[in-house]
């Protein structure tokens, strides 16, 4: 189902919750309302969140269940400009040149389109089919490139030198994660909506596992959800992610439930991942050590 802004008001959030949901996702109605309000008023989403409470997962079960094009720009530090719009080949350039170079007027053919390479936000604007773009782990790129990308998010167009200027040419949703690595700038907060996601509930994750792994008993899960949150509110260096708790159903199902917490013990590695934070583990919640 393609959803634009005209058409928006035709469905309700407790329909964007059945139509996440048919994708695996449980939402609630902070997320389902989010999502409303971005197809409503044509806005960016901030999604800012601890790691592994499904921000990323988020935006490609938007694009799966509202059948659009799925384009990703991955953050890292140090990540420049061209990586996210596109770049000139200069290799194709200069054998342009070299071919012509007795022809002056070949000169600024050379700045033309089909010697720009383009990369995931250009593709993103050009698209002709609706779209969602993900700009995953924003707070890891430098202020220099999140202030390039205020013009895409707020004027919906994109500025190349010596290329020009692009309209966005679809009704896009853009959708930016953020672990807080570090702190955004105010104009781009103010493009934004914003929606914070944090670890679910038990009932919500206990609804995440059983979507995720159907047909799976459930006092198994009930079991290690409720001892997953436990583990969180231990001092951790990585608390266990949705995806760590789904996990860890799977494979104590899989080994078998007569003794469920030597089970989780022995597979304990499925969702904690640092030694000092297995033995802090071992000690409060297992007792043991």
């Amino acid at each position: 189902m393609k959803v634009t802004k005209l058409q928006i008001e035709d469905i309700s959030i407790k329909d964007i919750d059945k139509m996440l949901l048919e994708s695996d996702y449980v939402s609630n109605n902070e997320i389902s309302t989010t999502l409303y309000l971005s197809f409503l008023l044509g806005k960016p989403m901030l999604i800012e969140g601890p790691p592994g409470v499904g921000k990323t997962e988020l935006a490609k079960v938007i694009a799966k269940s509202f059948d659009r094009d799925f384009f990703r720009i991955q953050c890292y530090e140090g990540i420049t400009f061209e990586q996210i719009v596109g770049e000139w080949n200069y290799q194709k350039q200069l054998l342009h040149l070299e071919a012509a170079k007795n022809d002056s007027n070949n000169v600024d053919e050379i700045f033309d389109d089909e010697f720009f390479i383009r990369r995931s936000l250009l593709n993103a604007f050009l698209n002709d089919n609706d779209s969602v773009l993900l700009i995953d782990e924003i707070d890891k790129a430098d202020e220099e490139v999140e202030s390039f990308l205020l013009q895409a998010l707020g004027e919906q167009e994109i500025t190349i030198n010596d290329l020009g200027t692009f309209q966005l040419n679809n009704d896009l949703i853009v959708i930016l994660t953020s672990n807080s690595q570090r702190s955004l700038l105010d104009e781009t907060k103010d493009r934004c909506l914003f929606l914070y996601i944090p670890y679910p509930t038990v009932e919500r994750e206990i609804e995440i596992v059983k979507s995720k792994i159907p047909g799976v008993d459930d006092d198994t899960v009930s079991h290690v959800v409720k001892l997953v949150h436990r583990i969180r509110d231990l001092n951790l260096m990585k608390k266990p992610s949705v995806r760590g708790t789904v996990d860890w159903v799977k494979s104590v199902s899989n080994l078998g439930t007569k003794n469920i917490d030597q089970t989780m013990e022995d597979t304990i590695g499925v969702a904690i991942k640092t030694e000092s934070d297995r033995k802090r583990v071992v000690k409060d919640i297992f007792n043991k050590g």
